[in-house]
C-alpha cells in the first residue's frame, strides 16, 4: 500500500480537488491521513476501492458504510508521520 497526495487521488478518481473535498464533507468519500504538520495522503487501497464502488454503481448508503468500514480498519493500523 501507497500514501497518495491529492493530485494522484484526482488523477485516480477523476474529481476535481472541490468535489473531492465536497464528497469528503458529505460522508462519500474517505478522509485523509495527516502525514505531517501540513500535509495529508489517502492510502491507495482506499483510493482503488472507492473506484470500483462508482464503476459497479453503489449507491451513497453503500458507499458511506463502505467509507466507514475502511476508516475502522485505519484504527488498529494506522501510523502518522511527521516529517
Amino acid at each position: 500500500m501507497a500514501l497518495l497526495r491529492l493530485p494522484e487521488v484526482m488523477r485516480h478518481s477523476g474529481y476535481s480537488r472541490s468535489m473531492l473535498y465536497s464528497l469528503i464533507s458529505q460522508g462519500l468519500y474517505p478522509k485523509p491521513i495527516k502525514i505531517g504538520e501540513r500535509a495529508v495522503a489517502w492510502p491507495s487501497d482506499e483510493v482503488e476501492q472507492m473506484a470500483r464502488a462508482v464503476i459497479s454503481n453503489k449507491t451513497s448508503e453503500q458507499r458511506r458504510e463502505l467509507i466507514l468500514n475502511l476508516e475502522a480498519k485505519r484504527g488498529a493500523s494506522e501510523v502518522k508521520i511527521v516529517l
